[in-house]
């Protein structure tokens, strides 16, 4: 062997130690350890539902174990600062809903960029949501209910998930645009809020319809509206809020994957690429299909830009009810 052939080989050497000392993978040998999926919230209701569909999908698919671990707090910033903060090597990934896009304009303090820390990896769900109220309420649908509220003017309670939760911003976004004043009420989360609509305490929550439609189908709970742009074939009578006259009105409470910004391009191509296919499945449909939840599966660059677009249309909505909120 040439001297120039033998330098050539040990620089190529110490190249691949130095990779597997980075704990890098290599694109066709990823995933060659178990992937962690981190989530921002407790145990419990959609995203943890769609987000484990997924997760077990692709442990079918890739031949290991993608596994959620849950990181509460703060609306879901503890969980996104972990991740953005996290080796980019592909086996540390954060499932996210839409208040992702809603941190930079209520949070002064986050520790991360949305935009810039992240490489998006898919758009996976897109979940319908109802504005519902309790049977006793005077008012039964959208038109009514703007009618009350303009004659009651912050005397309705709307119940939310969180202050600068999806649901309270959903309010905020809704009341905003049709001038209208309502006093926001926060829990912690979805069972509570619920229980306190049913009991005739809250007037009026969003909800997600994979939880709301038991409800619904029982009459606990009315509902007034879709707050997405197109109806649900569960509820295929009930209209959308930009059908009653508002328009550009679509309040999509979305789930997605992303990784650290520096993650190889080629490892988050492999994983939105199998993303996709997963979101394609037969079994995936189905899964999501029973709490109306639609598989959509969308390319990196295709999630990347609902992000830079909805946090560009939140920071409106924001800005013009005033909220503002402190990342604890």
């Amino acid at each position: 062997m040439s001297f120039r052939l033998f330098v050539g080989s040990v620089a190529i050497a110490i190249l691949a130690l130095s990779g597997a000392a980075n704990g890098q993978s290599a694109p066709d040998q990823y995933p060659s350890k178990p992937v962690v999926i981190v989530a921002g919230i407790a145990p419990g209701g959609p995203i943890d539902l769609e987000a484990r569909v997924y997760s077990n999908k692709l442990t079918t698919m890739l031949g290991q174990t993608f596994v959620i671990d849950f990181k509460p707090g703060a609306t879901g910033t503890i969980g996104a600062a972990f991740v953005a903060k996290a080796r980019p090597d592909g086996y540390t990934l954060l499932v996210a809903s839409a208040s992702f896009t809603i941190f930079p304009s209520v949070y002064d303090d986050l520790s991360f960029d949305v935009v810039k820390d992240f490489a998006p990896l898919t758009l996976a769900t897109q979940r319908t949501s109802v504005l519902q109220v309790n049977p006793s309420f005077p008012a039964k649908t959208l038109p009514e209910y703007l009618a009350y509220a303009r004659a009651n003017p912050g005397r309705i309670n709307f119940g939310t998930t969180g202050a600068g939760s999806g649901s309270h911003l959903a309010g905020a976004w809704l009341h905003t645009a049709t001038n209208t004043k309502v006093t926001f009420v926060h829990f912690k989360g979805t069972g509570q809020l619920l229980q306190e609509v049913m009991a005739g305490r809250i007037d009026v929550a969003s909800g997600t319809l994979v939880l709301s439609l038991p409800l619904i189908k029982s009459g606990k709970v009315h509902p007034m509206v879709i707050l997405n742009d197109q109806r649900s074939k569960l509820l295929p009578d009930l209209p959308t809020v930009s059908e009653q006259g508002i328009p550009d009105f679509n309040y999509s409470n979305w789930l997605g994957f992303l990784a650290p910004a520096a993650t190889p391009v080629a490892i988050v191509n492999k994983l939105g690429d199998v993303f996709a296919r997963a979101a394609r499945s037969p079994d995936v449909i189905a899964s999501l299909d029973v709490g109306g939840s639609i598989a959509v599966g969308s390319t990196p660059a295709q999630f990347r830009q609902l992000i830079v677009t909805e946090t560009a249309r939140w920071r409106k909505v924001i800005q013009a009810a005033g909220i503002k909120l402190s990342a604890e």
